[in-house]
């Protein structure tokens, strides 16, 4: 394993970017239709995007303050080690590699392909689409194994890119107010249930579109002045989604009918195709626009996910392969490779939303780890955050809470075969543990961790 260090070279810019191109992307069009399923009418679908915005902001605060603490390679998986458990440590990371971070890549994939249906109809058969992802993730990996500020930068550009046509529709829907899509005629009555039943599972289902924050943490050795840039970026970044969500879904239900939008529940929906004044061009213009977002998404993931497992093995507590650092580029070469090639086999798993709840389950409760990690971080003498939250018990207790919450709701929204297989996956992890902790224990290089 060799010795060189990465580099910080992210500036506020390009953090923020990768934040908000990790966050916004496909998620939103793909969780609308999903929302909507539960949602039952549109104010119910809005109420819904609103308050899983609100339940984002406690655990955006905790992981600033966390972050400007332990600006590390990384983050969570750093956090939970300082706290006093490898254990816990190694188990975030083995679920998020397998069970949430890499399906992430997958999905994408797959939604890509799905956004240039439009243009390529044949993109609708699997195996059409399933070698459109392939091609896909081989490309932005190639990239980002070639350059950290390029990629940053190109991440610039994409976000850019993916947030004109957003405004765009935004204003359009603006005018389409009273369309009448917003009345309770506009309601469907395909899933009824309980207030309770269908916030719960509602919420569930948008936690995909809002997933990525904690990304940015994993390369936080590589922020410059993360002191400032880490919290400022991800408070601005958790402010502008929450806006952009609730504008986005209450302007494509006015544009759409909201039966249309049920309808559409595991696949991609396009608003601007139902612009008559727009004609056929409207639907093509959005497709491409989808599929930039899409590409800003794998591009942030494929530059942040890798970052994670190179952490871990340089402790040498994962295999150490991912714990390379190219000699010239500085970019964990083998775990971007590596965390690539498995989420092109993924492929083979299902559809998107088995994959959602597959990801959906494992997501929340490493979440719950991460924030549970405060209580013990705080007791350490070099816990000397320049950013600090007020009442963190409460905000850490409200954050680990909303993620047992989420996670029940998760057998409520998604299939139950991809939640068993991310346990099942999730389990796989135990005697891995315990091999990598008995070999570093043999060069007696820690001591008994707290499990």
């Amino acid at each position: 394993m060799n010795n060189i260090q990465p580099e910080r070279q992210l500036n506020l810019v390009q953090t923020t970017s990768i934040i908000i191109g990790i966050v916004i992307g496909s998620g939103v069009f793909l969780n609308i239709p999903i929302v909507s399923k539960f949602a039952g009418s549109p104010f119910m679908s809005a109420l819904i995007w609103s308050i899983s915005g609100i339940l984002w902001i406690p655990q955006i605060l905790i992981l600033a303050e966390m972050g400007v603490a332990y600006p590390a390679q990384g983050g969570p998986y750093f956090f939970l080690y300082k706290a006093g458990s490898p254990f816990l440590a190694f188990m975030y990371t083995w679920t998020a590699f397998l069970t949430s971070d890499t399906p992430t890549l997958t999905i994408i994939g797959l939604a890509a392909a799905s956004a240039l249906t439009f243009f390529f109809p044949s993109l609708v058969n699997p195996l059409y689409a399933k070698l459109f992802a392939v091609v896909l993730i081989s490309l932005i990996t190639f990239i980002q194994y070639r350059s950290v500020k390029f990629g940053g930068n190109f991440q610039i550009f994409l976000t850019i890119a993916k947030l004109c046509p957003l405004f765009l529709l935004v204003i359009i829907g603006l005018f389409y107010l009273n369309s009448g899509n917003l009345t309770p005629a506009g309601a469907t009555q395909h899933n009824p249930g309980s207030f309770f039943y269908l916030i719960t599972a509602g919420i569930s289902s948008t936690i995909w579109a809002y997933a990525g924050f904690l990304n940015i943490l994993y390369m936080a050795g590589e922020v410059k002045k993360p002191e400032r840039n880490l919290p400022l970026s991800l408070i601005s970044s958790i402010i502008f989604v929450m806006v952009a969500y609730g504008l986005i879904s209450i302007c494509t239900t006015a544009i759409v009918p909201f039966k249309n939008i049920v309808d559409a529940a595991g696949q991609f929906i396009n608003p601007f195709a139902y612009l008559p004044f727009f004609g056929k061009y409207a639907g093509g213009f959005f497709s491409i626009a989808a599929f930039i977002s899409m590409v800003g998404v794998l591009n942030s993931s494929i530059m942040t996910q890798p970052r994670l497992e190179y952490a871990i093995a340089k402790d040498e507590l994962f295999f150490k392969v991912f714990g390379h650092l190219h000699p010239k580029y500085r970019t964990p070469d083998y775990s971007i490779f590596i965390q690539s090639f498995l989420s092109i086999c993924l492929l083979l798993l299902g559809n998107i939303e088995n994959l959602l709840g597959y990801f959906t389950l494992s997501y929340v409760l490493q979440n719950g780890l991460v924030y549970g990690a405060i209580f013990f971080l705080k007791k350490k003498e070099d816990y000397k955050p320049t950013y600090k939250v007020r009442f963190w018990k409460t905000m850490a207790v409200f954050s680990i809470l909303v993620q047992l919450y989420v996670a029940w709701g998760t057998f409520m929204a998604y299939p139950t075969a991809g939640l068993l297989a991310s346990l099942g996956l999730i389990l796989t992890g135990l005697p891995f543990y315990l091999y990598f902790y008995k070999s570093k224990e043999k060069q007696n290089r820690i001591g008994n961790p707290i499990i």
